[in-house]
């Protein structure tokens, strides 16, 4: 990135204040900002007050072999008995702590605490017995059934790291990472349910445990299985246990032991990754702190009242922070839903809302501007006046996909918090607060009480307001990443070796200033185009594009152009009532974007296509878009929720015309 930084294009002059009864009775208020930025250590030790330790900690910080950070130095605790044990001693054991809802309709059970606590004891037990033992690592490659939550906190329990393969991904992708954490065990299913059909796990896994012998002679011991949809799966006695004939007939009673503060808690592999996975690491006293604490504090968590639904699955870093350790520290109740929003309705999601009174709803921008291209009429036709506060994670949302979600969704009453943090941060590192901030359409504001951060030119000097650069982190912080699984130097080079002077931590996202001095994320610096010298985001002219009555969703690539280096070619879906676009439309769009930011940014071309490639998360694939911008054979597809759509996109193309007038 030059001097010149990223070109500061779009301007938001949108506010929406705080409703009036949530600031009254806020759980942070402003004051905390300057708490913790006086002392951060203090700050820091009383967050961790909202854990139970057996032992508490000599030393908050020990930050003497930098990137190497040590949180809470001698202190001991154990993540399940926080999240389980220590609510149901509290009384609180007939408290809900999990509303399950299965994809097929009517397929559902409610979890107390006190039932929870007796299942990841089953667990524990079985995995014990299957010669698990405190530092082993269990992989975890399950759908979004309570047995994936159970198994996560009993390896807790049991101090066993655990890694969470995403069940969309390739036996490929899971062999490779069984291999790179040399896991022990397997824990998965027969299969889940996915757009009303049983979609197959075991045999990916029966295939991974094989690849996985063959690359490196890594052995997995046990595959133990839940029976989930009933469909034939092939069957080693020697390997394959049943959960219904171990887990379930195990004792319900399981005495829980205190691990050091640094103890591995899970390994988690970043998804996009090429050659060598990148299993990022996070150990227990410091990640559970920045979880509950930012759990609490951004969602003004109120856990004797609220219904909590966090959107995302386990297999990512979301459903670890925001489904199981944060809400569950907390003791606060919460859905969790097996399928997808449109199965086996459009309005999916919102019959659960409804259904359950949920009260803080968190989900991500791709599934927002879906929503928005089926139209207003299907959350509509459901009560959604439960809602008190919505949440955004993921990438940058858009500033139509807000204000959509605030008027649509929240009744026009609800703040939105614009959450920014990665899997390497833990937890939420950049956010509004619903009972202090303005909410600004597309910006993510100011670190939260806590965090440091800040936007700074690659020699590393803080931009002025109005200016773009990097966005780093200035300041360790408990939930960090403490490594990449057994690679010191891939994690220092990867994340330190930039600002390695400063001991920054850089993000790899861009950011801007507006002039407000108020953050807003730009996207990955390798999304950052070089259009005629201009340095331009994608996440900006998408969000121009998206702010065309007809667009519902878009995404945009740079493909290299003989005249301007590069040049801005975007794919967008239209909404259902615009009809299929023709070539009226996509002049129409690129004029709507010069106008909105300028000459410089229009796209060279507009291809107009039923869907974008998304991985399960939600996430764009702009690598492959790119590859069809530049007429290149598309790469790697295993990723995608839907590996077709790339046939779909080469096989309906609707090119603009020429390129700049």
């Amino acid at each position: 990135m030059s001097d010149e930084t990223l070109s500061n294009l779009l301007k938001e002059d949108r506010r929406f204040e705080p409703p009036a009864d949530l600031a009254a009775d806020a759980n942070l208020t402003e004051e905390a900002y300057a708490r913790a930025a006086s002392d951060r250590e203090a700050f820091w030790a009383e967050q961790a007050e909202r854990l139970d330790w057996t032992q508490t900690w000599d030393r908050v910080l020990d930050w003497t072999d930098p990137p190497f950070a040590k949180w809470y130095v001698g202190g001991r605790l154990n993540a399940a008995y926080n999240c389980v044990d220590r609510h149901v001693e509290a009384g609180r054991g007939d408290k809900v702590a999990i509303h399950w809802v299965g994809e097929p309709v009517d397929d559902k059970r409610s979890i107390t605490y006190a039932e929870l606590q007796a299942e990841v004891s089953q667990a524990a037990n079985t995995l014990t017995e299957l010669g698990v033992g405190a530092g082993d690592r269990v992989a975890i490659y399950m759908p979004m059934i309570p047995e994936a939550v159970v198994t996560m906190l009993a390896c807790a329990r049991i101090g066993a790291p655990h890694t969470v393969v995403f069940g969309g991904f390739s036996s490929d992708a899971l062999a490779s990472r069984l291999t790179d954490c040399q896991a022990k065990v397997v824990v998965t299913a027969d299969g889940g349910y996915r757009r009303g059909a049983p979609s197959a796990l075991k045999p990916a896994v029966d295939e991974a445990r094989a690849k996985a012998a063959d690359r490196d002679g890594h052995t997995v011991e046990k595959v133990l299985v839940v029976r989930r949809t009933g469909q034939e799966v092939e069957w080693d006695d020697a390997v394959d246990v049943w959960w219904h004939e171990s887990v379930a007939q195990a004792p319900t009673e399981h005495q829980w032991e205190a691990f050091d503060s640094e103890h591995p808690l899970y390994v988690m592999y970043t998804s996009g990754t090429t050659g060598k996975p990148k299993g990022i690491l996070h150990t227990t006293g410091g990640y559970l702190t920045g979880c509950a604490y930012t759990h609490w504090a951004v969602f003004d968590l109120k856990p004797e009242t609220d219904v909590y639904w966090c959107t995302a699955d386990i297999g990512w870093v979301t459903g670890h922070s925001y489904i199981v350790y944060g809400p569950l520290a907390n003791g606060a109740t919460q859905v969790l839903y097996e399928g997808t929003p449109d199965s086996p309705e459009k309005g999916r999601w919102w019959q659960i809302i409804e259904e359950y009174g949920v009260t803080i709803f968190y989900t991500a921008p791709t599934a927002i501007r879906s929503f928005m291209k089926q139209g207003r009429e299907i959350p509509d036709a459901r009560d959604l006046s439960t809602l008190r506060v919505l949440g955004s994670v993921g990438e940058p949302i858009n500033p139509e996909a807000y204000v959509w979600y605030r008027e649509v969704v929240g009744g026009g009453r609800t703040p939105v918090v614009d959450t920014w943090w990665q899997t390497e941060t833990g937890s939420i590192m950049i956010s509004p607060l619903p009972g202090v901030t303005h909410g600004k359409p597309g910006s993510a504001m100011i670190p939260i009480p806590g965090i440091s951060a800040d936007v700074v030119t690659e020699e590393g000097q803080s931009v002025p307001n109005g200016s773009g650069g990097y966005l780093v982190l200035t300041e360790p912080w408990p939930s960090m990443l403490r490594t990449i699984w057994g690679d010191d130097q891939r994690f220092k080079d990867t994340y330190w070796s930039r600002y390695a002077q400063q001991g920054w931590y850089f993000a790899g996202d861009g950011a801007k200033k507006d002039d407000d001095g108020d953050l807003w994320v730009l996207g990955r610096v390798d999304d950052v185009m070089n259009v005629s010298g201009h340095r331009l985001s994608t996440t900006e002219i998408e969000s121009a594009l998206v702010s065309h009555p007809k667009v519902a969703e878009a995404a945009v690539v740079g493909a290299q152009d003989p005249d301007t280096g590069q040049a801005v070619c975007a794919f967008v879906i239209l909404r259902d009532e615009a009809g299929d676009g023709g070539d009226d439309i996509v002049e129409e769009l690129r004029n709507h974007v010069r106008k909105e930011i300028g000459a410089i940014a229009k796209p060279r071309q507009i291809m107009v296509v039923p869907e974008l490639p998304k991985t399960r998360s939600g996430k764009i694939m702009r690598r492959l878009l790119r590859d069809v911008a530049e007429h290149r054979e598309v790469g790697d597809v295993t990723t995608l929720a839907d590996s077709t759509v790339m046939d779909l996109i080469s096989g309906k193309l609707t090119s603009g015309k020429g390129a700049e007038d």
